[in-house]
């Protein structure tokens, strides 16, 4: 995980950030750089057009198998100069390696070249032929470390554990309704400059076709918590439900916010989500009694040291993590559901001065099972006091959510938010409605429009 980056962070800073300027030297046209290797017969995957069996049952992915693949990482490191940094032989040497085994399982592989700082660097992006062209779901971590040391838990966890689950899709030779994609980013310590490279550069209509950008970045920290991304609601319930599952409970992730490589993603507006164990914040007693572990000390003590080797690394938190992967690509990869589906109602609807309340109905579909935990309601309200508002989101059965009090210290005009709902108590299917009253005298004004995203 790179440096804080100034205006990101939600808490208080532990130390002074450094972050190195990192320049980026871009090659005219969006497939510049780009070395592409085809599979190769020795083990490659069928074709597309190949009828090939679906197992649509998330694999339990190996421990032992993450964990080879961080001794190779540090093997590399150690033979290297003690690191796998941006510019420097053992990056190359990582990057290898990953995509050996990628190449050997039927992944088509591209390399992305790009200039940092005056060093070459390198994306790896990995595709599985197959899925709808048109869906793209796409994991990815970076895969380079500080110079100070071998990065094992940042970010070896992350690439070894995507890894595997690529791999696992090919054992499965799985069928996925959508097309999977895999990606180790380089130069992410110096500022997300490989997947900020990878995004500028993929012309909008491509981007436009990843249905969603999973982001896994330090995910086995000595002394871990359970942290899920809250950018987009289907994504961020796939992990929490999975969590549920096991009976650990998790947070929402606010350390690292900004700091990994799903940002520039989210910048362009492809829907993210994500996991992490935790970097140098201290986990709190309440933390530790939930999820054991120390109270008063670091997630990772090891955060950007030379100690982050392979003693570095919560087997447990591992293991929970990379499974925690599989499901996500083989639900979110093999199922129908696109993330960040949006239900949406331009009607407007006018809001009497002090009077009754007015409601406005949005009809839900084609979902199944409930709503989810963390669902967002977009509301564009234009009024000449807001303070006068009392808005509520109304269930199909009739539950009222609040989302604003009203205030006569609030004396801005129009309400245009998003606000949160814990729904996952409400079948998603029905007429859900907004709800807004006037309580107060002199001025008016109405509904715009409202959404749900799911």
């Amino acid at each position: 995980m790179s440096a804080r980056i100034p205006g990101t962070d939600r808490g208080p800073a532990r130390r002074s950030w450094i972050r190195r300027a990192a320049t980026v030297t871009v090659a005219a046209g969006a497939l510049a750089g780009l070395v592409v290797s085809a599979p190769g017969a020795a083990g490659a995957a069928q074709p597309a057009s190949a009828a090939r069996p679906s197992a649509l049952a998330p694999p339990d992915i190996p421990l032992a198998n993450v964990k080879a693949h961080l001794s190779q990482l540090q093997s590399i490191a150690t033979a290297n100069g003690g690191n796998r940094a941006h510019g420097r032989t053992g990056y190359k040497a990582s990057l290898d390696y990953v995509k050996g085994k990628l190449d050997a399982a039927g992944f088509t592989t591209t390399v992305q070249q790009f200039t940092s700082g005056g060093s070459t660097g390198y994306n790896l992006i990995a595709d599985w032929p197959g899925g709808d062209p048109d869906q793209v779901l796409f994991a990815g971590s970076h895969l380079d470390s500080v110079s100070s040391g071998a990065g094992i838990n940042d970010n070896g966890s992350g690439s070894a554990a995507v890894l595997e689950t690529a791999l696992a899709v090919s054992r499965a030779n799985l069928q996925p309704a959508k097309h999977l994609r895999f990606g180790w980013w380089g130069a992410e310590e110096l500022g997300l400059v490989g997947s900020r490279y990878y995004v500028n550069n993929l012309p909008s209509a491509e981007r436009s076709k990843i249905a969603g950008y999973l982001n896994f970045d330090m995910i086995g920290s000595p002394n871990p918590g359970y942290f899920v991304y809250d950018d987009d609601p289907t994504i961020e319930t796939t992990f929490k439900d999975y969590f549920a599952g096991l009976g650990v409970p998790t947070e929402i992730e606010t350390e690292g916010d900004g700091r990994s490589d799903h940002a520039p993603f989210k910048n362009v507006g492809v829907p993210v989500g994500g996991l992490f164990t935790g970097a140098d914040y201290r986990k709190t007693a309440a933390q530790a009694q939930k999820w054991g572990g120390t109270a008063g000390q670091a997630f990772d003590r090891c955060y950007h040291s030379s100690c982050d080797t392979t003693t570095n690394i919560n087997d447990t938190a591992l293991d929970r993590n990379a499974d925690a992967i599989a499901h996500a690509v083989w639900t979110l990869g093999t199922g129908t559901t696109q993330p960040g589906t949006v239900f949406e109602t331009t009607a407007d609807v006018s809001i009497p001065d002090n009077g009754a309340a007015v409601t406005s109905a949005l009809e839900v579909t084609g979902r199944t099972g409930n709503a989810p935990s963390a669902l967002k309601v977009g509301v564009d309200i234009k009024h000449s006091w807001r303070g006068d508002l009392v808005v509520d989101l109304v269930a199909p059965d009739g539950t009222a959510y609040r989302l604003k009090n009203s205030s006569g210290s609030d004396s801005a005009d129009n309400v245009i938010a998003t606000y949160t709902v814990n729904a996952s108590s409400e079948a998603a299917n029905g007429t859900w409605k907004l709800k807004v009253q006037d309580i107060a005298a002199q001025d008016t004004g109405y509904i715009d429009s409202w959404k749900l995203t799911f």
